[in-house]
């Protein structure tokens, strides 16, 4: 396999799928010829033309609206919002309508949009630029809502949003869009389904669930931990609607223990969810409280050193699983 950065591979995906789909078209400020603030269109409006490569206003309800009526009449909008946080201005638009339409038309209305932006706290970007609301999307009925952690399956998961006939949120954390990892070469027509998590390091002692950048630090503190001699099996759960259980509940029945790690809020979040669903299913498979490690539930600082301590660390996941090991 060849080495891509997160942003090449979800790039490829992109550029690849616009090749043999003329009714897909990329709306956002600054993704037309600048090629978006992170890459992610880059070189693109030269091969594929200002008709497809929209730079816009900073009017997100305006654009929102925009992508939602061209998908009722067939299109495949996407929607590049930079930062997350600005889709905020367009909740009505995706709450309201895009949710909704396949229900309101009773199916005769598809609404093949991707909502896509880049989330999570780091590079001291503030309270502004921080935010990653996959949970609040999540609630949505009508949404899917994607989190990769590695390029291999930000693109096997983008290839599949770009043929969705649902709306679609690609959330990427920003500080893993230089993460490099293996992809199958471009003519592997590889695909991930929504809703399938993957089981990416096998243990027996516990069970860690994340997503996203928290994926890949309780990785490393598996590896560490393993030193001394804990065996931790990692679930990713690269989406979270729809939320794969059947994989968690699996690897709980083994591991008799789950932490879920999130670098969102605790309060009404994914691990909320997942600890819900573990109570309700597999309770008699628990051998001890199952537990979650979260951000503070606090508005982002700027500080850097203030950002790091809001942010589940590697020494905090490291010792949140010993102590549910050792409950």
């Amino acid at each position: 396999m060849r080495e891509l950065t997160f942003t090449a591979a979800t790039r490829e995906a992109l550029t690849e799928r616009m090749a043999v789909d003329p009714s897909i078209f990329v709306m956002g400020e600054g993704i037309g010829p600048r090629g978006g603030n992170f890459g992610t269109t880059l070189g693109l409006y030269e091969k594929h033309g200002p008709l497809r490569l929209c730079d816009t206003p900073i009017a997100e309800r305006g654009f929102v609206g925009l992508a939602c009526g061209a998908a009722m009449t067939g299109a495949r909008p996407i929607v590049d919002f930079m930062f997350l946080d600005f889709i905020l201005d367009s909740v009505g638009e995706i709450f309201n309508q895009i949710a909704k339409m396949q229900y309101m038309s009773s199916g005769r209305l598809k609404m093949p949009v991707i909502l896509r932006g880049c989330i999570g706290i780091g590079s001291s970007a503030a309270t502004h630029h921080s935010s990653s609301y996959y949970s609040v999307f999540a609630h949505v009925p009508g949404l899917r809502v994607i989190v990769p952690s590695n390029p291999h399956d930000a693109k096997g998961l983008f290839r599949t949003a770009l043929r969705s006939d649902d709306p679609v949120l690609f959330l990427e954390h920003k500080n893993i869009l230089h993460l490099k990892g293996p992809v199958p070469d471009e003519s592997d027509e590889y695909t991930i389904p929504f809703g399938l998590a993957n089981v990416a390091r096998v243990g027996r002692d516990v069970t860690v669930v994340s997503l996203g950048l928290m994926l890949r630090r309780a990785l490393e503190a598996a590896e560490k931990l393993a030193g001394e001699g804990i065996s931790v099996e990692v679930i990713d759960l690269r989406t979270v609607a729809p939320l794969d259980m059947p994989t968690v509940l699996t690897s709980l029945k083994k591991t008799g223990r789950i932490l879920v790690v999130d670098e969102t809020f605790a309060p009404f979040g994914v691990g909320a969810e997942v600890i819900a669903q573990v109570n309700e299913r597999g309770f008699d498979d628990l051998d001890a409280p199952p537990a979650r490690l979260n951000g503070a539930h606090t508005p982002t600082p700027y500080s850097p050193t203030l950002e790091a301590a809001v942010v589940p660390s590697f020494d905090a996941i490291a010792q949140a699983i010993r102590d549910v090991v050792a409950a």
